[in-house]
């Protein structure tokens, strides 16, 4: 395997690692686990986020802005209506989404204008197959021109904080500026209000106030960890960098002075071509060549007790379900879980008995179900 020399730590969160680990997708190997991959007869148009509000039903966003309820046990699936004013183009439109204690939260591509658009997050009540008392609690700042990717975005809890990843449009140095929301993570209430140990009001006066990390391109992974209560993120190096890393109060993971093991797409060097730099924090891991990450989660279930404490990585590029495991030894083991059986794996999530769910992007695409042979 290609790898610098490195310490990785996700199950000993007191202790810090040295080095990053530089990890090529062709040295994996599969898992030796019997499992069963079904496909669910429900058609789905370019799905992006779901998220369970109950054992056997899920809320399903497409990214061009449809909003289904798909009740696993019973086969069925409705529509859901509301009235975000959302865009969909390019990589924008409807797209994470996540439940917890009644609200319904979005992220979406938000229209400012004719010209310009937002990464925006909004919340409800699903009432009658309607959202119902819907707010948006966050805009993200300013309204980007002429752009139709790198919206972001995932969403993740934490002692009732709402954070939410940000993508920089494509505008590089952005991400730089804490002037400005994209290219960052930011963290709010859960009614969108500001809490008051943000980095602002700590340690980083010229920072917005929602901001909590700056320096990432296009985190598109987003999950708290039950093990060691951190909030992980994936995000889209360009060609090379797709790094696995934690959310850090007044971090800055770089972008665009360094590009995590990458290139730009015409070749050339970011920055001063250096992979990572003392001054930034260090992801945990980067994939040279890109995998394109999506969602990320961590297996804590009984069904497939080995994998409990992995973390599972969707890949949209190689159409990849990675499982990435961390031994007594502190050494990282990849290994893929599936490759080639679906599509471009965008979502994945995991039901009260560890039964594990990925949708497709892509059109005409279905719901997969991971389960033991014997169920």
């Amino acid at each position: 395997m290609r790898y610098l020399v490195f310490l990785l730590l996700f199950v000993f969160p007191n202790q810090l690692f040295c080095e990053v680990l530089i990890s090529d997708y062709e040295d994996y190997e599969f898992v030796n686990n019997d499992f069963n991959l079904e496909e669910l007869p429900f058609e789905l148009n370019n799905p992006w986020g779901m998220t369970f509000i109950n054992e056997e039903t899920l809320l399903i966003t497409e990214k061009k802005g449809n909003l289904y309820k798909i009740n696993i046990k019973n086969k069925t699936k409705e529509k859901v209506n509301h009235d975000l004013n959302l865009i969909a183009f390019g990589q924008g439109g409807l797209l994470d989404i996540l439940y917890y204690e009644g609200y319904v939260y979005f992220t979406y591509s938000h229209k400012v204008d004719k010209k310009s658009s937002s990464t925006a997050i909004a919340r409800g009540n699903l009432i009658n197959n309607t959202i119902q008392n819907l707010e948006v609690i966050f805009i993200s700042q300013p309204g980007i021109s002429y752009s139709d990717v790198h919206f972001g975005s995932r969403l993740a809890i934490k002692n009732n904080y709402l954070f939410a990843s940000i993508g920089e449009r494509g505008k590089g140095m952005i991400a730089q500026d804490p002037t400005k929301h994209p290219g960052s993570i930011i963290r709010i209430h859960l009614d969108g209000s500001i809490p008051a140990d943000n980095p602002k009001f700590i340690n980083k006066p010229e920072w917005l106030p929602e901001i909590y990390q700056i320096g990432v391109r296009n985190p598109q992974g987003m999950t708290l960890s039950p093990f060691d209560n951190q909030i992980y993120i994936s995000n889209h190096g360009p060609m090379g960098g797709d790094f696995i890393g934690i959310v850090k109060h007044s971090g800055n993971y770089g972008w665009k002075e360094i590009g995590w093991g990458g290139k730009n797409y015409s070749y050339s060097q970011i920055g001063d071509g250096k992979a990572f730099k003392d001054k930034f924090d260090k992801p945990l891991l980067s994939w040279v060549p890109s995998i394109a990450p999506s969602d990320i989660v961590f297996y804590n279930h009984q069904l497939f007790s080995e994998w409990k404490g992995d973390l599972l990585v969707t890949s949209l590029k190689f159409k990849m379900l990675l499982k990435i495991t961390i031994n007594e030894n502190k050494e990282t083991v990849i290994r893929k879980i599936i490759k080639n059986n679906t599509g471009r794996i965008r979502d994945v999530e995991i039901d009260n008995n560890g039964q594990i769910y990925i949708i497709i992007d892509d059109k005409n695409s279905s719901i997969f179900r991971i389960t033991k042979d014997h169920l």
